[in-house]
């Protein structure tokens, strides 16, 4: 499952702050959260779900945020291009948040 909507429609407290932090560009919209199932993990699909997205959105700049101690999103967002643009904490977690823009350009 993946969700995504307009950085200027956000309403979630966390994603306020994520956006206080970082908001991206004229046309960025919020990409997540996305929930794999154990069962279905390592066989590509947070990559197909990502294109689908991207190809959605138009190429549009994603904005995503990840609890730091989420190591394995953390990693494979990473190799999906994405890289780390800024850093928050939220109820007393910390998270970093991440951005396509240099995939998008």
């Amino acid at each position: 499952m993946l969700f995504s909507a307009a950085t200027a429609t956000a309403q979630a407290p966390v994603v306020l702050a994520m956006l206080a932090a970082y908001a991206g560009g004229k046309r960025a919209y919020v990409y997540g959260p996305v929930c794999i199932a154990d069962s279905e993990r390592g066989q590509g699909l947070l990559a197909l779900l990502y294109a689908a997205m991207r190809a959605q959105h138009g190429g549009a700049e994603a904005v995503l945020f990840i609890r730091r101690d989420n190591i394995g999103s953390l990693r494979a967002h990473e190799r999906l291009g994405m890289r780390e643009v800024a850093a928050f904490v939220f109820d007393g977690a910390d998270f970093a948040v991440y951005s396509d823009a240099i995939v998008a350009q």
